[in-house]
């Protein structure tokens, strides 16, 4: 519950920047016109976010008839998660990963790289698609675009500051003069970025979690993760780097230059995240088996997409 609480005060926190924002290029009036904005801009990302990604990554759709294993691998983790089967999409993409959208569990779409199906065993496979299916559960994927919007939101209306009151002294407007409105430009969409980032984290070590005892394997996520990280560090994914506003929606950062856990990572150490993972693995070793597959899953590499997956 306290990740939750920890996720509405920084959106509270960035919705209020935003509107500090618009007060110090246009007074209450400025504050007003940027609050409507931000809404109107989430209400459109709302509506049209799961298209939006999808279309930025060049995701296919992929059927039944195409991909059977994987399919089914799906609907076996749907009906664990309590959640319908999702639209399932695939990215012909070397570099391993995953992410999810949506703005409801009705509305969802897991899209999974080719690269992680050619590259984890399919237990681990399991593991990534839980995580995700954690994130349309926590209803993650709607709060990472609400955030996102207002993020980017605050950058350009700190640009549009800046050139508004170029030349002028707005005086009871922006107390501080030029110089305020340039330290505003620098500084607010870096605190934009903190918060996004924050709440990007926070739910990362929710959705593991959950994904674990989804798929009832935490150490199966933990391989994963262990993987992905290795392979994201050696293959660029390029629409990714195109799209740098879309990483903290993947499970683990796509980007090539992110490798820090501090504020301006989008994910946490993968290090902290296995640790967590092999902490809950010791929990439900104590209690009964809650694995779900039993013997199903083997642990070998599958073949790519084309082989058995499909």
């Amino acid at each position: 519950m306290a990740g939750y609480t920890r996720t509405v005060i920084l959106l509270a926190a960035l919705t209020a920047l935003f509107g500090v924002i618009g007060q110090m290029i246009g007074g209450q009036q400025g504050m007003i016109m940027a609050l409507l904005f931000a809404g109107s801009m989430n209400l459109f990302s709302w509506w049209n976010s799961n298209k939006m990604v999808l279309r930025m990554h060049n995701a296919q759709p992929i059927s039944p008839q195409e991909a059977p294993r994987l399919y089914d691998l799906t609907a076996k983790l749907a009906a664990n998660a309590g959640l319908p089967m999702p639209a399932l999409y695939v990215i012909h993409e070397e570099q391993p990963n995953a992410f999810a959208t949506g703005r409801n569990p009705q509305k969802a779409a897991v899209a999974v790289n080719t690269g992680l199906l050619e590259m984890l065993s399919e237990e681990e496979v399991a593991g990534v698609i839980a995580h995700e299916f954690a994130h349309i559960k926590n209803r993650d994927t709607l709060v990472m675009t609400v955030t996102a919007s207002i993020a980017g939101a605050i950058s350009a209306l700190a640009q549009f500051g800046m050139m508004f009151n170029r030349g002028r002294n707005r005086q009871g407007q922006n107390p501080f003069g030029p110089i305020g409105m340039l330290l505003m430009v620098i500084l607010a969409p870096m605190a934009a970025a903190i918060v996004q980032m924050a709440i990007s984290r926070s739910r990362e070590y929710e959705a593991d979690r959950m994904g674990a005892e989804i798929c009832g394997q935490p150490m199966a996520l933990a391989g994963a993760l262990q993987k992905l990280e290795h392979y994201a560090h050696q293959r660029v994914n390029q629409r990714a780097e195109a799209n740098p506003a879309t990483a903290h929606m993947f499970i683990i950062n796509p980007l090539s230059g992110a490798r820090m856990d501090n504020l301006f990572s989008t994910h946490p150490r993968t290090a902290n995240r296995v640790a967590a993972l092999e902490k809950l693995a010791a929990n439900m070793r104590a209690r009964p088996s809650s694995n779900p597959w039993g013997q199903e899953i083997p642990s070998e590499k599958p073949p790519a997409l084309q082989g058995p997956w499909g």
